[in-house]
């Protein structure tokens, strides 16, 4: 009868981490889902840049499309939704003990909480449409937290384990 490794303390840790990512990206999609004018005011309001400094030399890059508002938010709410699907994967690869598949998943998650939450919503939010300026609709403290989260969880799925087995 063949018997399976102990768990290892990295492996309960890079397991219970990519689960708790994965909760907060299914929780923040169920949520953008069931209560969607709330955060698409949001997307609205950034995008237009209606609560900035109004500066001439950037209300160029505004949208003002409702058209294109929303289906940017859609776009949000479809990546958050894709990327906790693949973190939900990762953590039950890691329950089910495989481990490089698991890390390649994480991984993969991960990487798109990153996108989203720093080119997304810190670089282009924040940069290119001005959100830092505005006291109202300004998300960058909580996409920092999101970003910052996801890069610990990041790091910690990829730190050696010391099984022996290669990384594919």
């Amino acid at each position: 009868m063949a018997t399976t490794p102990p768990r290892t303390a990295l492996h309960l840790t890079a397991t219970l981490l990519t689960a708790t990512v994965a909760l907060y990206m299914a929780l923040v999609a169920f949520g953008n889902i069931t209560d969607f004018g709330t955060n698409q005011q949001f997307v609205r309001h950034v995008l237009a840049m209606d609560t900035t400094f109004k500066d001439d030399d950037l209300m160029w890059r505004a949208v003002t499309s409702k058209g294109l508002q929303d289906t940017a938010y859609v776009a949000i709410i479809v990546w958050e939704t894709v990327s906790a699907l693949v973190l939900i994967y990762g953590t039950w690869l890691y329950a089910r003990r495989n481990d490089l598949r698991a890390r390649r998943f994480s991984t993969y998650g991960l990487l798109m909480v990153q996108l989203l939450f720093g080119a997304g919503f810190m670089a282009i939010g924040g940069e290119w449409f001005s959100m830092w300026q505005s006291a109202d609709w300004n998300g960058l403290d909580a996409a920092l937290r999101v970003f910052v989260l996801s890069g610990v969880v990041l790091i910690v799925v990829h730190l050696p384990s010391g099984t022996g087995t290669r990384d594919s």
